[in-house]
């Protein structure tokens, strides 16, 4: 019995949805589970191999151009050890996907996680707002 998964194409949705079909006549008519949206993207659907955390991190050490970026806080190398631990990017939500986008483009790690943070947590980034150095001190 094969699951086929679709991304929602609503602007406030985006979700991935699963469905399980039973035998083999396809999945016929699909709404979004979480916003009954009929406007879905079929998604190319990967498959799991059985790694453990050892091989892994083995890989990724072994990778001394990736650890020498990730040493020079280059932002492209912290997509790519992303991608590395965290499986196929089908499976991670829409935020996450533009702060890969933007990190893929060289924005660095210190300005789009913060404004990352507050967009989706509200307020202030974790650690509260930068003080404000014109502020003159403490009185």
């Amino acid at each position: 019995m094969p699951v086929y998964e679709y991304r929602c194409e609503n602007k406030n949705c985006r979700r991935k949805v699963s469905v399980l079909v039973r035998g083999f006549s396809g999945p016929g008519e699909v709404t979004c589970s979480f916003c009954g949206g009929k406007e879905l993207t079929r998604l190319f659907s990967t498959f799991a191999t059985v790694r453990t955390d050892q091989d892994v991190y083995g890989d990724i050490l072994d990778d001394s151009t990736l650890v020498n970026r990730m040493m020079h806080n280059d932002p492209t190398a912290l997509v790519e050890w992303s991608r590395r631990m965290g499986g196929t990017e089908g499976e991670k939500a829409p935020e996450y996907q533009e702060m890969v986008e933007r990190l893929e483009r060289g924005e660095s790690y210190e300005s789009v996680v913060p404004e990352m943070q507050k967009r989706i947590l509200g307020g202030e980034p974790e650690g509260g707002a930068a003080p404000d150095s014109t502020s003159g001190g403490e009185d």
